[in-house]
């Protein structure tokens, strides 16, 4: 959506301050690839209402170029988005803090400092989260021994630590997780410490069992050529220099970079909006709450109740603008406009060495070209929430 399309979110005039009340407040928990477009259509119309930002970190990552930021092929500056500019021209309040609590009865969100935002109108995108304390449970040792890939803006400034380490030794890297995420970074590991023994854990299913077939088979041709290891068995616990296999054997390991699936935000469990089997919060096809209507959420963090969507950065990509949009009916008393996603995506997985897979569908393919489609297609999305008029 261009700026000229930007939704209107100006306030019916009877609120504003001139008239004697304090007008409306709009919350923005986290700064995810949804809400970096939101912010984006704000500083282009600046809203008649009150909006609140609330992320803990001053630059948000973009998920899908951590892989090359890994092998080498970015700078950190290349793969981030700074707040501040959006922010700035947008008029927009922003706390530094996180999330400790929401109370969707009383629309409420109390912050990590302990203060407390009333809301009139919230919309969540936090990003994936990795709960330490559920993961804890099923691997022992992870939160003191492994390095978790979420969120991504603390992962990027601990990886150059682990790039000196890899200079002075062959290091021994397991990644722990066989997602599309997991695959990515054990090539791009690959690829940035050659001399490294890298190994990737899937756990009960195979590479890539979300893919297609013949997208599976691409993926374990490369790792094979890669001279990856493969090991389907499930890690269940983590020591100082080992991870601990189901099958009870032990596998040597310097660095377990965690690469599981997410799990929502613990503070949701007793926020009162109405949860996923998985704990996600419910949203309908205006990506709002299915019991409380002042509420949006796109992204990791939801879960389409009349959709079977994976949970993937490029459907929080395609959710932004319409969350625009909807937040700006919202606002102004409108009726929203549903989104509807696409049936097929096209994905493309980073193989290390400027060279990725692709597929759309039951199509796939391989090659350099793919790469340089990826790259171009990354770029261009930070360009345009960075290199503003």
């Amino acid at each position: 959506m261009t700026d000229a399309a930007a939704p209107n979110f100006a306030e019916p005039s009877h609120f504003g301050p001139s008239h004697g009340y304090q007008p409306r407040q709009m919350v923005l928990l986290g700064a995810g690839h949804a809400h970096v477009h939101v912010l984006k259509a704000l500083a282009a119309n600046p809203p008649g209402v009150r909006i609140t930002l609330v992320t803990p970190h001053p630059l948000q990552m973009y998920s899908g170029m951590v892989p090359g930021y890994v092998a080498g092929h970015y700078g950190l500056d290349d793969c981030v988005i700074p707040l501040e500019p959006l922010v700035r021209r947008g008029g927009i309040r922003w706390l530094q803090r996180s999330v400790k609590a929401l109370d969707a009865s009383a629309q409420t969100v109390t912050l990590d400092d302990g203060s407390t935002l009333h809301y009139d109108w919230l919309s969540v995108n936090t990003g994936p989260v990795q709960s330490r304390t559920q993961l804890e449970r099923s691997m022992p040792g992870i939160r003191e021994h492994g390095l978790f890939v979420r969120p991504v803006e603390a992962f990027a400034a601990l990886w150059p630590k682990v790039v000196d380490m890899g200079a002075t030794r062959a290091l021994r890297v397991a990644i722990i997780g066989a997602g599309a995420g997991g695959i990515e970074l054990a090539f791009a590991v690959r690829h940035r410490l050659p001399t490294a023994a890298v190994t990737l854990v899937t756990g009960t299913t195979p590479v890539a069992a979300n893919y297609p077939e013949a997208v599976q088979k691409r993926l374990l041709v490369l790792l094979k050529k890669h001279k990856i290891t493969v090991l389907q068995d499930v890690a269940v616990g983590i020591q100082a220099d080992e991870v601990r296999l189901a099958c009870g054997a032990g596998l040597a390991c310097d660095v377990p970079l965690i690469a599981t699936g997410t799990q929502p935000p613990d503070w949701l469990a007793d926020s009162g909006l109405r949860l996923d089997e998985q704990g996600f919060i419910a949203v309908d096809k205006y990506q709002r709450s299915t019991n409380h209507h002042q509420v949006f959420a796109a992204g990791d963090v939801s879960t389409r109740i009349d959709r079977n969507l994976a949970r993937s950065g490029v459907y929080a990509v395609r959710a932004g603008p319409a969350l625009a949009r909807n937040l700006g009916a919202a606002v102004a008393g409108r009726e929203p406009e549903s989104h509807e996603p696409p049936m097929f995506t096209l994905s493309l997985l980073s193989c290390g060495k400027r060279y990725a897979v692709a597929s759309w569908g039951n199509y796939s393919a391989q090659g350099r070209w793919v790469w340089w489609l990826k790259n171009w297609i990354d770029r261009r999305f930070v360009a345009q929430y960075t290199k503003l008029p």
